[in-house]
């Protein structure tokens, strides 16, 4: 699902020139405002800024060093709230044209200007802010934008501005915006440095011309740089839906960073990563007021005490009258999910998902009875033919694919070739996932494989008997509602903690 707007280049990583870059933004009057936002992912730089505020409690004698370093912008929004339960906007908008040719150059953001919000957010704060729900919506949501008709979410911006682009979330969702968050590039990058870097995993290879970013599975420390690229590129198999968890996990990565460091603690580096974090932001004037009395009053929220959703879909690759290729949503589904937080519910426990210790499996193990808490769209896998059945082993990962599981690679065969019940694999700290591949195939087995790191195998065997769906339950309690109102599909909620990755 691409559109021509996509084919911009990406920024160079790995060990070249462009690994170190550090950019500048132009010493004019358009850039004391910051080199606007850019349009994917860019996201993370102002929900950073929000939630390690949140973490902080930081509010000494800095409430006019941030009115001062942040820029206002007039979203139309309400603004007046600053306890009990609030929604921000927090949304990175391409506008290219801030830049200098060389920083597009050394960036590879291309040079055409643009004003689309290409990434939003929807961030909720309980009643009691001891919890934060952050949901994305996918800039691909085909939706009514008021007075414009039908268009895609991200043109509302281009559109109208912020007001028009907050009215057309709000139309969508049925939630009020209390606040807006517009966030920049340049800054995304300046975040993750002042910050050490950021640890990310990838479940899947990504090959990406575009960005030049080139990983095989497993975990990888990123400078700011690298990491842009990361949450940018959409050169996986579910393109932007891969996509936005990519941006959930660097922002889930990012608050870790800096609650577990001494940022927070030590006045000197905390006085520097604000004055980095704070000019990559534009907020509406109330939130520009208040910023630090509510990161006050969210000085105790931790990694388990932030939740992230997509909003369910029904169809990634719907056909527009215009011939664009579209996002719709699951209608009852987002009802529901955007009734839940109205009505300020959790989507996970309240400090997260309780998980008890797995007990390490033998060999011929059976898949555990608890319920599962890693789909298959998070799965990477391999499948190998561990018969003598032509084609099987492609067979199953047709139908594995087709489950929603990752299969980036042919399906290979085994040396031994007389294995009867289908066998899951997997490397140690990956449990979890490989209880679901292993529901997902009637009766196999489950078995620990040091010498996989963290990879995961399927064997087909002679009894292999097809794939079926399985039940990912990571949220509360389902909504209350009639039977016959009851969504397709429910929205999976990680918190933060989850989405942080295993060294």
């Amino acid at each position: 699902m691409r559109d021509p707007e996509d084919e911009d280049s990406g920024v160079h990583v790995g060990g070249d020139a462009y690994g170190g870059v550090r950019v500048a933004p132009r010493r004019d009057r358009r850039s004391a405002r910051g080199a606007r936002s850019r349009r994917r992912n860019l996201v993370a730089a102002g929900a950073l800024s929000l939630l390690v505020l949140a973490g902080s409690g930081a509010a000494w004698a800095l409430t006019d060093f941030t009115t001062r370093k942040i820029t206002p912008v007039d979203a139309g929004v309400p603004g007046a709230r600053s306890t009990g339960a609030m929604n921000i906007l927090l949304v990175g908008v391409d506008r290219r044209d801030d830049l200098t040719r060389k920083q597009q150059n050394q960036l590879k953001l291309g040079r055409e200007s643009g004003q689309r919000t290409d990434t939003m957010m929807v961030i909720h704060l309980s009643e009691d802010h001891r919890r934060v729900t952050v949901v994305s919506l996918p800039r691909d949501t085909w939706t009514t934008v008021p007075g414009k008709g039908e268009h895609k979410i991200n043109a509302a911006y281009q559109l109208g501005g912020p007001k028009l682009a907050v009215r057309t979330v709000q139309n969508a969702t049925g939630l009020t915006i209390h606040h807006y968050v517009e966030v920049n590039v340049l800054g995304f990058i300046n975040v993750v440095d002042a910050l050490g870097g950021v640890s990310v995993c990838t479940p899947v290879a990504i090959n990406d011309p575009k960005t030049a970013l080139a990983l095989q599975p497993g975990t990888y420390e990123l400078d700011g740089v690298k990491a842009l690229a990361y949450a940018r590129t959409r050169a996986t198999a579910r393109s932007d839906l891969d996509r936005i968890d990519r941006q959930q996990q660097v922002i889930s990565a990012l608050l870790n960073q800096a609650l577990s460091s001494d940022t927070l603690t030590n006045p000197a580096r905390l006085a520097g990563f604000l004055d980095t974090a704070l000019s990559t932001i534009r907020v509406d004037d109330a939130l520009r007021q208040d910023l630090l009395g509510l990161a006050e009053q969210l000085k105790d929220v931790s990694t388990d005490d932030v939740a992230f959703a997509t909003v369910p879909i029904a169809d990634v690759d719907h056909k527009t009258p215009t011939g664009e290729s579209a996002v719709l949503w699951d209608t009852a589904a987002a009802r529901a999910l955007f009734r839940r937080i109205a009505a300020d519910e959790p989507l996970t426990g309240p400090s997260g998902p309780a998980k008890a210790a797995t007990p390490k499996p033998t060999p011929a193990a059976t898949p555990s009875a608890g319920a599962l808490t890693v789909p298959p769209s998070r799965i990477s896998l391999k499948v190998l033919n561990g018969t003598t059945v032509t084609g099987l082993g492609a067979r199953a990962r047709d139908a594995l694919l087709k489950a929603g599981f990752l299969v980036p690679q042919a399906a290979g065969n085994t040396q031994r070739r007389d294995h009867d019940a289908p066998v899951v694999r997997y490397g140690p700290g990956r449990e979890d996932s490989a209880r679901t591949v292993a529901a997902a195939l009637p009766g196999a087995e489950l078995r620990l494989a040091e010498e996989l790191g963290d990879g995961i195998e399927v064997i087909v065997g002679r009894k292999y008997s097809g794939v079926r769906e399985v039940a990912v339950t990571e949220t509360s309690t389902t909504p209350t509602t009639p039977a016959s109102a009851a969504p397709t599909a429910s929205p999976t909620a990680r918190t933060a903690t989850q989405n942080i990755c295993k060294k």
